[in-house]
């Protein structure tokens, strides 16, 4: 919360935002250590290693693919595939980066209960390891980008693409404030993972992943509006593939709410570490 100076404190402590990034940041081996420890334990038994990062999300593109143009005919002002493929790549970002910050805390009870450091760096570490996912998958989505603007599609890769890293910081920012919360929240309630692993899917489909998501009825377009996640896809939709810039309203909104979901996430998640000792 901010004080009558203007400065930023973390709710339930005296130490303001600044000063807990600094702390953060003096334990960064540790969190590229326990983010390079994710991805070993994800791809270690696995003939395909890495090429997960791609197999993943181009197999969810061809298959829907296949069912929005072959079994329920789907109309977009770009390619499907890449439509998709675009919509896709960013989705399992946030999902993979938030499933598994749900369980960071608890996977690792024993580090949290004898060791002091930064808890951040639990969640945080989840999201780096599924940065690395997704920079991977990001290969094939600039392979399509060549191949269908050679071709001839409606497809336009100009200087918006500068506006790629605000998009992502964008995502990123709601992505922490989620993990933060669910972190802090599975340690407490163990359902929390267990109601997330649904939650996750529902919110896919309420989401423009695979499919524009345009309505006539002006009430379920408010509802679909407050989610932040779609005005964000479309962001990702629009400055590599469209050539233009976001929709200032839509993404600046969903930039607002991002920062607040942050705030507020890493605000609970401070104010509740001295008591995750106790419950992991």
């Amino acid at each position: 919360m901010a004080s009558e100076t203007g400065t930023l404190y973390i709710s339930g402590t005296k130490e303001t935002a600044a000063e807990r990034l600094k702390e953060v940041l003096k334990y960064r081996t540790l969190l590229w250590s326990l983010a390079w420890r994710d991805i070993r334990v994800r791809y270690k038994q696995s003939l395909l290693g890495v090429v997960w990062a791609l197999a993943v999300p181009l197999a969810t593109m061809l298959l829907f693919s296949f069912v929005f143009s072959q079994v329920v005919p789907l109309k977009t002002d770009i390619p499907y595939p890449i439509f998709a493929y675009c919509g896709i790549l960013p989705w399992q970002l946030f999902a993979s980066s938030t499933t598994g910050a749900t369980n960071s805390l608890i996977a690792n009870r024993s580090l949290v209960t004898k060791i002091y450091f930064p808890a951040e760096v639990f969640p945080l570490s989840s999201i780096i390891a599924a940065l690395v996912d997704f920079a991977v998958g990001g290969i094939i989505l600039v392979g399509m980008m060549i191949f269908f603007s050679v071709t001839g599609a409606n497809i336009t890769v100009s200087w918006t693409v500068l506006f790629f890293p605000v998009v992502l910081a964008v995502q990123l920012l709601f992505t922490m404030g989620i993990g933060f919360l669910l972190a802090m929240g599975n340690v407490f309630f163990s359902d929390v993972r267990y109601v997330y692993s649904i939650g996750i899917t529902l919110w896919m489909f309420a989401s423009s992943v695979v499919y524009p998501m345009k309505t006539e009825d002006p009430t379920m377009q408010l509802i679909l509006s407050l989610n932040p996640i779609t005005p964000i896809l479309d962001a990702y939709r629009d400055v590599l593939l469209r050539g233009k810039l976001p929709d200032p309203f839509s993404f600046g909104f969903a930039a607002f709410i991002s920062l607040v979901v942050f705030i507020v996430g890493w605000s609970i998640f401070r104010r509740m570490q001295y008591r995750f000792a106790e419950k992991a």
